[in-house]
């Protein structure tokens, strides 16, 4: 009997990226919110969205729902990106 074993590895390493720079404040800035859109998310996002305005003075707030939980942001979400200063995704279970 043979086993073959397949090594599921792309052959090449990803591209590294950069980390964005940090914010020196968040007040008046534009923070977005992905959500995967499970319901778990729903508590939390209202209350951090709550915190960001009261508590660091942050002006907008923008909330979008992927339309499928396991997968990449759809395209016009991501498109929106450019127009936030900060962006917070989160999954919940």
């Amino acid at each position: 009997m043979t086993f073959r074993v397949l090594d599921p590895t792309p052959e090449k390493a990803p591209p590294v990226g950069q980390l964005a720079p940090r914010l020196a404040t968040l007040e008046g800035k534009t923070i977005g919110f992905i959500s995967n859109g499970k319901v778990g998310t729903k508590g939390f996002f209202a209350h951090l969205d709550r915190m960001l305005r009261e508590d660091y003075g942050v002006a907008r707030v923008v909330s979008r729902t992927k339309s499928n939980y396991s997968a990449p942001a759809d395209a016009h979400i991501a498109a929106e990106i450019k127009n936030w200063d900060a962006v917070i995704s989160g999954i919940g279970d």
